[in-house]
């Protein structure tokens, strides 16, 4: 069903809802949609704003932001944090706390994460955390935020032993994807955006990765509507997920996490913003795999075709030269770990995942044989 927010917005691509009861909110997909008044008026709340960015996408995207909420009668609060994963700390998240403070935003107060998925779980951890919690709303600005990290209500910040360990589940009031954001994006954001994207169609839907086969030269030549249809379709996927498992109680939503551990393990290990996430991830998911595939549960052919699809998509396939004990130590602080033992996402086939534990030296051969090519 059409909400008023999603009636407001002209040249609206697609009209996805998270369905979480009260808490459901819609995911706004078009173009142009920054600098529209109607938009802002329907989604917003009260008249305190702060938009919060970082010193990359501010200056490209924050002025028009500003001028449809000033017209609004907004006088927002803009605070710029540095970029990059590196920043990811409870050090940044408290310069926004000090902003917001100084400005004394109240509990009506709405935050806006305008970036990618670092000022998107900042931003939220933030509006997680101040008074108690107040609103907030997604507006990525990154195909990986687009696709993954701006839906599902995941938020916060690197501890240096382990990626994302300090957060909160908090869901935004909305999602409002830009399309025409994706034309400044550079081309290494664009691969590690792909990764993700890569992620739904191997782990949940056969389809949609035989579809990404077929498409991914157009992808990467940014073609409008093949990055519309990659964007629907991984929103669509990650709204029926989360809504069916939010908080991961039920270990349906830890299959979106597939290529995940080995891939937090690779930016922890080689220290966070050397490998972006999604060239990690892209690298995590071929040597997820090749596990899948010493489980016996995939085939040669279908690991070769996730490898030859990740590379495709300008992704590294060769993981860092480490010792299998080296990844197992970073590893152990996957927060996927039941009792202190370490479960794996594994492929049962291209698009059927599972949670399961695996045994070490299973992994350590997985990890051997990908550091083999």
């Amino acid at each position: 069903m059409m909400t008023d927010a999603m009636q407001a917005v002209a040249g609206l691509r697609a009209d996805l809802t998270v369905a979480l009861g009260e808490r459901s909110y819609p995911i706004l997909i078009g173009e142009g949609l920054l600098g529209q008044p109607a938009l802002w008026r329907q989604v917003i709340g009260g008249q305190q704003v702060a938009v919060i960015t970082n010193e990359t996408v501010g200056p490209l995207y924050a002025p028009i932001v500003l001028k449809a909420l000033e017209g609004l009668g907004h006088d927002a609060l803009l605070v710029t944090l540095p970029d990059g994963e590196s920043h990811k700390t409870m050090t940044t998240l408290t310069t926004v706390f000090d902003a917001l403070m100084s400005r004394h935003l109240g509990r009506g107060a709405t935050l806006l994460a305008l970036g990618g998925g670092v000022v998107g779980d900042m931003a939220g951890f933030a509006a997680a955390c101040y008074q108690r919690g107040v609103s907030f709303i997604q507006v990525p600005t990154t195909l990986l935020s687009q696709v993954d990290s701006s839906v599902g209500g995941k938020t916060g910040v690197n501890h240096p032993l382990g990626k994302n360990m300090i957060g909160a589940f908090h869901q935004p009031k909305a999602v409002v994807i830009d399309m025409e954001v994706l034309k400044t994006l550079p081309e290494r954001e664009l691969a590690a955006g792909l990764a993700e994207v890569i992620k739904y169609g191997a782990s949940l839907d056969l389809d949609f990765f035989e579809w990404l086969e077929a498409s991914m030269p157009a992808l990467r030549a940014r073609d409008p509507s093949a990055l519309a249809h990659a964007v629907k379709r991984s929103c669509e996927i990650k709204a029926m997920v989360v809504s069916q498992d939010e908080r991961e109680s039920s270990g349906r939503r830890a299959i979106l996490n597939f290529g995940h551990t080995f891939g937090h393990a690779i930016e922890a290990g080689m220290g966070f913003g050397t490998w972006l996430h999604g060239e990690a991830v892209g690298c995590g998911m071929v040597m997820a795999a090749c596990l899948s595939q010493r489980l016996g549960q995939l085939s040669a052919r279908e690991s070769a075709r996730i490898n030859r699809l990740v590379a495709a998509a300008g992704l590294p396939v060769m993981p860092p030269p480490w010792t299998p004990q080296a990844y197992l130590q970073w590893m152990a602080h996957d927060k996927k770990a039941s009792a202190g033992q370490p479960r794996y996402i594994v492929l049962k086939g291209i698009g059927d995942a599972e949670l399961r534990p695996v045994a070490e030296h299973l992994v350590i051969e997985a990890i051997s044989l990908s550091q083999q090519g």
